[in-house]
């Protein structure tokens, strides 16, 4: 099985979609609240949060 993918943000509240366009999955919205990580429940995408300084 192939890693979940790692994908870097700017902001603590986004949104997935799981990407391939008709082979994605439902918009959920995403909040990481006082975490720096989070992981989409839906395709396991793995969301990591990054500073602007």
């Amino acid at each position: 099985m192939k890693p979940p993918e790692i994908i870097e943000v700017e902001r603590a509240v986004f949104s997935c979609d799981g990407g391939d366009d008709l082979l994605g999955h439902p918009r959920v919205f995403l909040n990481m609240g006082n975490k720096t990580k989070v992981d989409c429940p839906y395709c396991g995408r793995q969301y990591i949060l990054i500073s602007n300084n």
